[in-house]
């Protein structure tokens, strides 16, 4: 017995072979860890696309923009919807209100990232609450930056928040009323009216409502505040929450086909639904 085990034991030079071999074979069998969080460039999609859009619409009086969110999944719809705003070619810029994965999975938001990068025009994009399951807050951050930014576009400040409270357990400043109170002290010669997007809207339940009025005089900051967007009810609503003349306007899901087309004039604004 002791002569035909050692007759059959493998050698390091074939135990390696053999190694290799069902690597080899069953290399479609492994794969990354969903949650691994690593992907190739580009990073930090916000900053560099949010400069664009500064760029492009300097001296802009009049500004088009397309604002959707919640495309968790949809792969097929937002890539017919890509097709539809770049067919029409009037918007400067898209706003995606957040939940750009649904499980937070690093392929979900590299698959996203492939179909919203076909767009003829910059976009930018919030963090929903379902990017923050998993290591999808790591993911967000290295793929798009921080989850709360601004920009400057045509005279108009457009301030993206993080309002996903619940998924952070009230452990951190959601919203975080230093970075807006920040901001509203912040290059103030260079913009006249403000736009803030979010993705959860105040008085839901990912939204810290023990704040929900402090969020209120906080947006009463800006100069200007003309309405906010947000995604995450799935389904297109517009209401004037606190009674301030200020809509919250939400765009639906992609999985229903249409996004929102406002256009910002020296006047005003007005959007439509476009259904594609």
């Amino acid at each position: 017995m002791t002569s035909f085990w050692r007759k059959a034991s493998l050698t390091p030079t074939v135990l390696l072979f053999t190694t290799i071999l069902m690597m080899s074979s069953c290399r479609d069998v492994f794969d990354i860890h969903p949650y691994d969080a690593q992907f190739e460039c580009p990073y930090h999609l916000n900053a560099s696309n949010a400069s664009q859009i500064t760029q492009l619409c300097q001296g802009k009086d009049t500004l088009r923009i397309v604002v959707t969110g919640d495309t968790q999944g949809h792969y097929d719809e937002t890539a017919d919807m890509v097709a539809d705003i770049n067919r029409r070619g009037k918007a400067d810029f898209v706003i995606h209100g957040g939940d750009l994965s649904n499980y937070g999975a690093t392929q979900e938001f590299v698959k996203q990232r492939q179909i919203l990068g076909k767009l003829d025009m910059p976009y930018v994009a919030l963090i929903g609450n379902h990017d923050c399951l998993g290591t999808g807050i790591d993911v967000y951050n290295k793929m798009y930056g921080p989850t709360n930014f601004s920009f400057i576009a045509g005279r108009i400040l457009f301030l993206c928040l993080n309002t996903n409270a619940l998924e952070y357990d009230f452990n951190e400043p959601i919203p975080d009323f230093d970075f807006m109170l920040e901001q509203s002290r912040t290059d103030t010669t260079l913009y006249d009216r403000t736009v803030i997007c979010m993705h959860a809207p105040p008085f839901n339940e990912q939204f810290n409502n023990n704040v929900v009025q402090a969020f209120q005089l906080h947006t009463h900051l800006f100069r200007g505040l003309l309405f906010c967007t947000s995604a995450h009810l799935h389904r297109n609503v517009a209401e004037d929450l606190y009674g301030d003349g200020i809509l919250y306007i939400c765009s639906d899901s992609a999985s229903h086909r249409n996004y929102l087309f406002f256009t910002i004039t020296p006047t005003g604004y007005d959007y439509e639904i476009i259904y594609y």
